[in-house]
C-alpha cells in the first residue's frame, strides 16, 4: 500500500475512445424507468468518517449528490464494516418496494471478483446503494466500460471507484506467468494479458505481487479517466474517479493515488 490518505482526487484526463451517448429521447426513456422515485443515500467521506447515518431500515436516508459526499458516506460505511458495527442499510421491506419503481445509485465500484470483497458488505450499504461492476483484476473490456460509463451517464452517479485488493489472485497469476513464461488456461490468459502492462518490475516476489495491485489500480482508473465522456464530467466537478484498495487483514479501504 503506498498511501493511507482520503480518496478524494482525481487523474489527469487523456484522449482515448468515445462512448456513443443515446439519442435525448432514449435517455429520457431509460431515465423514467431506471431512477424513479427512490432516491437512496446517506451524508456521511473515504477516509474520514461520520457517523450520521440513519439508522438500519429507514427510507429517509439522503443520497449523496456530489463526489465528495459519495466518499464519505463510503468511508463511513466502511468504518461500521471495520467496527463489526454493520447496519445492512436499505434491506427493509419499505425500501424494497420503493425499488420497484427505480434505482438511484450514488457511487459506481468497480472491483474484483474475488469472493472476500463484495462492495456492498465492505462499504455497509444496501439495495439501490451501489452498481457494482467486477471482473477479475478490474480488467476492462467495452462491456466493463459500457457499465461504468452507463452508471455516469444515465443514472448520473457522481462517483466511480476503482477497487483492487490485498492477495489480488488475478495479479498475482498475472505475475507469475510473466515471470515463468508459462500460459494460463483458456480465458484466464485473457486477463493476465491485461495486467502484465502494470506488472512492476522493479520489485521481486511477493513485494511485485503488492506493488502490482496497486499499480493495476492506478492504471485501470486512469483509462477510465482518459474516457471523454466522463473526463468532461470530472472536468467539471460532477464525478471523482479514485483508486483504492481493501486490506484483507485490516478490512481498511485505503486510497491508491
Amino acid at each position: 500500500m503506498n498511501s493511507d490518505r482520503s480518496v478524494g482526487a482525481t487523474p489527469a484526463t487523456a484522449a482515448h475512445k468515445r462512448f456513443a451517448l443515446p439519442s435525448l429521447a432514449r435517455r429520457a426513456l431509460l431515465r423514467a424507468g431506471l431512477t424513479g422515485a427512490a432516491a437512496l443515500g446517506t451524508t456521511a467521506a473515504l477516509g474520514t468518517a461520520s457517523a450520521s447515518a440513519s439508522p438500519t431500515g429507514s427510507t429517509t436516508r439522503r443520497r449523496p449528490s456530489t463526489p465528495a459526499e459519495a466518499l464519505r458516506e463510503l468511508a463511513a460505511g466502511n468504518q461500521r464494516w471495520r467496527a463489526f458495527r454493520e447496519r445492512h442499510p436499505d434491506e427493509s421491506p419499505s425500501v424494497r418496494q420503493a425499488l420497484t419503481s427505480g434505482q438511484h445509485p450514488f457511487a459506481v465500484v468497480l472491483g474484483c471478483i474475488d469472493s472476500r470483497v463484495p462492495p456492498e458488505l465492505v462499504f455497509d450499504q444496501g439495495l439501490g446503494d451501489l452498481m457494482t461492476v467486477r471482473s477479475a483484476g478490474e480488467v476492462l473490456d467495452e462491456a466493463v466500460l459500457g457499465s461504468v460509463a452507463y452508471g455516469v451517464l444515465e443514472l448520473d452517479i457522481p462517483l466511480v471507484v476503482v477497487l483492487g485488493h490485498q492477495s489480488c489472485g488475478a495479479v498475482k497469476a498475472a505475475v507469475e506467468s510473466d515471470e515463468s513464461g508459462e500460459r494460463l488456461p483458456a480465458h484466464i490468459q485473457y486477463i493476465a494479458d491485461q495486467i502484465a502492462p502494470n506488472i512492476d518490475r522493479a520489485e521481486e516476489g511477493d513485494a511485485r505481487i503488492a506493488s502490482t495491485i496497486d499499480a493495476n489500480v492506478r492504471a485501470v482508473r486512469a483509462r477510465l479517466a482518459a474516457e471523454p465522456d466522463l473526463a468532461a464530467k470530472v472536468t467539471s466537478g460532477a464525478l471523482a474517479i479514485v483508486g483504492a484498495r481493501y486490506d484483507l487483514t485490516t478490512q481498511r479501504v485505503r486510497r491508491v493515488v
